[in-house]
């Protein structure tokens, strides 16, 4: 009823499988099927079934309902590097006439456009999507529930509106401008809009007895950039992959880390739960890992996807039951089961091939006032600066190659760090965004704001 790599060490896949045995079980789904990726590749495949003989494998084909999300949001996010459009567009300027055309892209994106969680009419999931034939049919008469960028309100009509949008700039449907851009250059050759054999049944089981009744499958229509699409563990571990570690064929490393960064403001119960937004993929702080990846459902299945960037490991889950196991759960659950076990090796130390003296000159310790902040050079020929112990503001810095660094994280994103030198050559001090950083603290050589009381340093007497 399984399968599995020797990629694993013995005890760790007998924890895995055991996991996914509790949630088939706990969680009474006709099947449940996993994988887990680490080093870019699946390493493991197990599944649980309710039927004798040969359980589901990693071929077989699940829906996987709002995962499709992500999906099209790597299609915008082409767009954008092509430079076709920008983030900051209203939707209007690429797709007029939607009734919702004061919506960004990142705020559709982002699921904080202010649109309705549904469209109007019939459950959408359930119902075929001819009853929705128009973009009018999905928003409704009354699009936006909340103003625009204030919260985060997860949006089905918003994502179909993206998908629209990807018709209206590549002028070809959304599903051949995925298999087209997406799905044939990363070999997801088991992933569509339609089922293709082989691939499970979608069962509700019923809530309080142990009897299941057929889910319909409908085609979605208008809707299917929100959550239409079909796919197995084995696909969606090369997915995952992609989404960790980036590819060029599709979108660049730094694309997809900006696909994992939070993007919408979070409610207070997403604060204490640890969860946001990014860019077509939900972020989670959970047992004390940063996970993102996505979730989906539809009648008759359910879906999702976790990874751990820090531990290069992912775990994909999928059964066919519109309710029962928390598969988020139990995605969090295999990525710590493995990187709890196995960790991940650091790459080996190795000194930097070479170093401008100048730059290393500016190494080592550097006072805010009293803070004391260090300087470390890095192996990308960047530099970092934050508390020298503690908590505290930190960063890492990207050369800009004229002797200034431009900030990547934090609160000094963005911010310009330079060395001010004096006439002879020799540092006076650090500037980062306005910040004197000297060698000692309120170094009465340095232009200290304020300036520095001529008395000195007292003590109490």
């Amino acid at each position: 009823m399984t399968t599995s790599q020797e990629l694993l060490l013995p005890g760790t896949r007998r924890a895995l499988l055991h996991r996914i045995a509790v949630a088939q079980a706990e969680g009474r789904a006709p099947s449940l099927v996993a994988a887990v990726v680490r080093d870019g590749r699946a390493v493991w495949h197990g599944s649980r079934t309710s039927v004798d003989g040969h359980g589901p494998d990693e071929n077989v084909q699940y829906r996987i309902g709002s995962i499709t999300k992500t999906f099209t949001a790597v299609l915008v996010l082409r767009l954008r590097d092509e430079g076709l459009l920008d983030l900051g567009d209203p939707l209007e300027k690429h797709l007029p006439g939607t009734d919702a055309g004061e919506a960004t892209i990142a705020e559709l994106l982002a699921h904080t456009a202010g649109l309705a969680a549904e469209a109007p009419g019939p459950w959408w999931e359930r119902t075929p999507g001819a009853l929705r034939p128009e973009l009018s049919d999905v928003l409704g008469a009354q699009p936006f529930l909340h103003p625009a960028g204030r919260r985060h309100h997860y949006s089905n009509p918003g994502y179909t509106l993206l998908g629209a949008l990807v018709e209206k700039v590549r002028g070809a449907s959304w599903e051949e401008v995925l298999r087209r851009e997406v799905l044939e250059p990363l070999g997801l050759d088991r992933t569509s809009a339609h089922p293709s054999a082989p691939h499970a049944g979608g069962w509700a089981v019923h809530p309080w007895a142990d009897v299941m009744l057929p889910e319909p499958t409908e085609d979605l229509g208008r809707m299917a950039a929100a959550g239409q699409l079909w796919s197995t563990t084995g696909d969606l571990a090369k997915f995952a992959a992609f989404l960790a570690n980036g590819d060029d064929r599709v979108l660049s490393a730094e694309t997809v880390r900006e696909m994992r960064t939070p993007a919408a403001p979070a409610e207070a119960a997403d604060v204490v739960d640890g969860a946001t937004y990014g860019l077509g993929m939900q972020i989670q702080h959970r047992d004390g890992r940063l996970l993102v990846g996505h979730s989906g459902s539809l009648p008759g299945f359910l879906a999702n996807l976790t990874i751990s960037v820090a531990d290069d490991v992912a775990a994909v889950v999928l059964a066919n039951c519109t309710s029962g196991p928390v598969l988020s759960a139990v995605g969090a659950d295999l990525v710590r089961i493995v990187a709890d076990a196995e960790p991940r090796f650091p790459e080996p130390w190795r000194p930097l091939p070479e170093v401008d003296p100048d730059v290393l000159e500016l190494a080592g310790q550097w006072y805010w006032g009293t803070h004391v902040f260090a300087l470390r050079l890095t192996s990308d020929g960047g530099v970092s600066m934050g508390p020298l112990s503690g908590g505290g503001r930190r960063s890492r810095f990207r050369a800009n190659g004229d002797g200034t660094w431009t900030g990547l994280e934090g609160y000094y994103a963005g911010e310009l760090l330079r060395a001010v030198r004096r006439l002879d050559g020799s540092v006076s001090h650090l500037d980062l965004g306005s910040f004197v950083f000297t060698r000692e603290p309120y170094d009465e050589g340095a232009p200290v704001p304020g300036g520095v009381d001529p008395e000195g340093w007292r003590g109490i007497g």
